[in-house]
């Protein structure tokens, strides 16, 4: 795959670079802040993009806003958000835009290279890769209604590893039920949440991304 890297801290980014070079991908471009990132992407898109939420000038969340920019600008460019931080706010509009090739880690949890590198692959191949700690603190309760308080218990875990980007026979061996009792609980979130067989989306999708948020 093709790759920018947007990190701030140079040794970070100078052993990022090495990783994914040694797994055969490409770092077309390896920036510092947010708008040398919309630069990189705006002169030469890649098919992903792997960035920090805080960087220059502010530190705040000029990575994550540069994410959204790259998400509505070049649909095209996966996504893979690597931080210390949840920064609630602008994670929702992300995980809710567009979401095939999107993808949140959280630096201090990923404790295996191969956890980085699988969820590179499945963000650039389209996918989805969600720390579920991002996943955990974005389900947390709010002072507005919840589109996910009819769902079951098992419903909920059901969907928290939908939205890690894990398959259906993956949540199967994890919850120690059958595929087929899976199929049942994805197919009763979709009706609970109201997602129609609309042509064009996907359900599973939009039930994992669009309610993230809420």
């Amino acid at each position: 795959m093709r790759l920018i890297l947007a990190e701030d801290s140079t040794l970070l980014r100078a052993g990022l670079e090495r990783l994914v070079a040694d797994e055969g991908h490409d770092v077309v471009a390896s920036v510092g802040d947010a708008e040398a990132l919309l630069a990189a992407v705006a002169a030469d898109p890649p098919d992903v993009v792997v960035a920090d939420v805080r960087m220059p000038p502010t530190h705040t969340d000029e990575g994550l806003r540069a994410a959204l920019r790259i998400r509505s600008d070049w649909p095209a460019v996966g996504v893979l958000v690597l931080s210390q931080y949840v920064e609630k706010r602008y994670a929702g509009e992300l995980l809710g835009s567009t979401a095939a090739g999107v993808g949140y880690l959280l630096k201090d949890r990923v404790v295996q290279v191969g956890e980085f590198l699988d969820a590179l692959t499945r963000v650039g191949e389209g996918g989805a890769a969600f720390d579920p700690e991002v996943v955990r603190q974005l389900f947390a309760r709010s002072d507005h209604v919840d589109p996910l308080a009819s769902l079951t218990g098992r419903e909920r875990d059901v969907l928290g590893r939908m939205a890690q980007g894990l398959t259906n026979a993956r949540i199967g061996a994890e919850l120690h039920i059958s595929q087929s009792a899976i199929e049942k609980h994805v197919n009763a979130i979709f009706d609970k949440l109201r997602l129609t067989a609309e042509a064009g989306y996907s359900r599973r999708v939009l039930a994992v991304l669009r309610y993230l948020g809420a």
